[in-house]
């Protein structure tokens, strides 16, 4: 029996693009927030449903097989075609209600700006909010989300919102690491290391911090990580001081000024600008964030 793409369900082919994608069931399953048997399962069936392999197995992941890479142009065909339909659909959605799926770094989860969404909800009690906690750049034009509060230098992608400010960050530690600091541009005391090569002593930040003496002792990869290990008395770290001045574990440390970093930008895809939900939201973000300006750019502490 012959198969035509239209024969299969879209929830099995959005299976086979996450573990092509991704190149292993696990990362597969992660983008889809699904679990690994789950993935399995539904990707065993659609081989079985077609007759032959989708991919090869190996220690090193997953391959398309050669029909596997035949049909990858057309399902992305597909998943492009109801993307558009669906943000088309909510883009022509005049009622303040539903759900809105918003996507937060971590840094931004951890500030005042959850006592906002909080008012948020409050305000609208028909709009529900599916959060997102991640610092990946989510893909708008894939409705990973309506809405993103993005940190970054600058926008690439082709996207529909506005740059909110440029925020500042200083060094922090805990209060009690921070007993051990005197003004000899932290001799004796260690810094935490943003995703640092292992053979590196030092790095050129550390030359033109404040505390150029302090050793990069620990590095790290992931922001939560940094804060968590900055907050249990680890070292020194960067932090924004839009979320470090609020926490009383964390302490400015001395013989230093604040910096401009990263800028916050607030996006959504262009076609659901005009949905009233998601109007509602972005103006929302837009008008309590610009009220926070100079607790974000200089910090409270300043």
């Amino acid at each position: 029996m012959s198969y035509r793409l239209s024969d299969f369900d879209w929830d099995d082919l959005k299976f086979f693009l996450a573990v092509a994608r991704s190149g292993t069931l696990r990362g597969g399953a992660e983008s889809l927030h699904a679990n690994h048997a789950t993935v399995s399962r539904r990707l065993s069936s659609l081989e079985q449903a077609i007759g032959a392999r989708l991919f090869d197995r190996s220690k090193e992941g997953l391959q398309l097989t050669q029909l596997g890479e035949e049909l990858l142009p057309h399902i992305l065909r597909i998943e492009d075609g109801i993307t558009t339909a669906s943000r088309v659909v909510a883009g022509r959605d005049a009622q303040p209600a539903g759900y809105i799926n918003l996507s937060i770094p971590h840094f931004v989860a951890q500030s005042t700006l959850m006592e906002d969404l909080a008012d948020f909800s409050r305000q609208y009690e028909e709009i529900q909010l599916n959060i997102v906690v991640t610092d990946a750049f989510v893909d708008l034009g894939r409705r990973e989300a309506d809405v993103t509060l993005r940190v970054a230098h600058e926008i690439t992608d082709n996207v529909f919102g506005r740059r909110l400010l440029t925020y500042a960050v200083a060094v922090y530690s805990s209060a009690e690491y921070a007993k051990n600091m005197k003004d000899n541009g932290g001799k004796g005391l260690n810094w935490i290391g943003w995703n640092e090569k292992q053979e590196e002593l030092t790095a050129p930040w550390v030359k033109q911090s404040p505390y150029p003496n302090a050793t990069l002792r620990h590095r790290i990869k992931d922001g939560v990580l940094l804060y968590a290990m900055a907050t249990a008395g680890m070292g020194l770290a960067y932090l924004p001081c839009f979320m470090a001045d609020h926490d009383p574990k964390l302490t400015r440390l001395p013989f230093q000024k604040p910096k401009l970093d990263r800028s916050i930008w607030l996006l959504l895809h262009s076609d659901l600008s005009k949905t009233a939900r998601i109007r509602l939201l972005v103006d929302f973000l837009f008008d309590r964030i610009k009220h926070r300006h100079q607790e974000f750019t200089m910090g409270i502490g300043c």
